[in-house]
């Protein structure tokens, strides 16, 4: 048998542990991190995490903090690039990026209407979102984004409130083969089975279900 008081030492010290992380994720998302290049995390993605869609830089508020680590890794290895994320992943410590990922997963997400592959779809975009491609091999996006196009997991991240500039430059990068860190290279295949106008058409579809719920 465990003592008490070491049981309630051992809660204590995990708790101060946590709490640390709490702060030090909410420090580094407004100021940035301690190395030079870790610039503050809300000068491209916004106050609240959301993005900014002009800029199209995307919403990191509520995506897991599983799959914000993956990217931030891989921006690191150079498995994913980008002249504005590499540097400043590279300038992170493993400690800081633990930090901002579980501050940003905490971060409130934009609730958005659960559409999915049983219900009417009109246009391209809620077509390929609802439906997909069949005959090019194209999945609808719902069947490995859940729902709505909320997320799965690590390996599939939310897409619905996402800036629709953002999306599009990742279809893009997919197509090009500028990104390629996804399993089995399977959004490589659906990217380039994509004309530029789908790509387009589902990138619009996905970033209006949370601006649809926002307004609500």
């Amino acid at each position: 048998m465990i003592p008490l008081d070491r049981m309630l030492l051992s809660g204590l010290m995990l708790l101060f542990v946590q709490t640390a992380h709490a702060v030090d994720g909410q420090k580094i998302f407004i100021q940035g991190g301690s190395q030079p290049g870790a610039a503050a995390c809300m000068a491209c993605h916004g106050a609240d995490g959301m993005g900014l869609a002009p800029a199209g830089f995307p919403r990191l508020a509520g995506l897991p903090a599983s799959y914000l680590s993956k990217q931030l890794h891989d921006f690191r290895s150079g498995a994913r690039t980008s002249p504005v994320m590499q540097p400043l992943a590279k300038a992170l410590t493993e400690d800081e990026i633990t930090a901002i990922t579980s501050t940003l997963a905490s971060m409130p997400a934009p609730k958005t209407p659960l559409s999915n592959r049983g219900q009417l779809a009109e246009g391209v975009g809620e077509r390929l979102a609802l439906r997909g491609a069949w005959d090019r091999q194209v999945p609808e996006c719902v069947s490995c984004h859940g729902p709505g196009g909320v997320g799965v997991g690590q390996a599939f991240p939310p897409l619905a409130g996402q800036p629709a500039t953002y999306l599009v430059a990742q279809l893009n990068a997919w197509r090009e083969g500028g990104r390629h860190n996804d399993p089995n290279n399977l959004m490589g295949h659906i990217a380039k089975s994509l004309s530029a106008e789908e790509v387009t058409a589902v990138a619009d579809y996905f970033a209006s279900l949370g601006q649809k719920e926002a307004h609500q």
